[in-house]
């Protein structure tokens, strides 16, 4: 099987995060799109993604790193489901290190431009239901 143009958008988003490169992250993003920040709490639209990640990043002392992997790709009608395992780690506060791992959710649609980009940004998965 062929690998998913979507799953190479997500490894270069991932990149971006990594190198904590804005510019080239919000290219991963449509422009009406949402992050979920944390349960609860959602930034809708580029310009407040851009600044939630900056705040993620200032939180985690510059010290984000993300990996994804098992990719599971849904596609119907230009818009696509992904599932997949994330895991996160982070230097964190003082000595404290930052290691998690989730099953995010993610919705892509094709954009005009040939573009899968991201419509929905959800790395809580399932766990936003508890």
């Amino acid at each position: 099987m062929n690998k998913h143009e979507v799953i190479d958008a997500i490894e270069a988003a991932d990149q971006a995060i990594n190198a904590r490169d804005l510019i080239t992250l919000m290219d991963f993003y449509e422009e009406d799109a949402t992050l979920v920040i944390e349960p609860g709490r959602y930034a809708h639209g580029k310009d407040a993604i851009m600044k939630a990640f900056e705040a993620i990043f200032d939180f985690f002392n510059q010290s984000l790193r993300i990996s994804q992997s098992d990719f599971q790709v849904v596609e119907g009608g230009g818009v696509a489901l992904v599932i997949c395992k994330l895991k996160l780690s982070a230097d964190g506060l003082g000595e404290t290190k930052v290691s998690i791992e989730r099953k995010p959710t993610y919705i892509f649609r094709k954009s005009v431009d040939g573009k899968w980009r991201c419509l929905i940004d959800n790395s809580y998965g399932v766990e936003l239901v508890a």
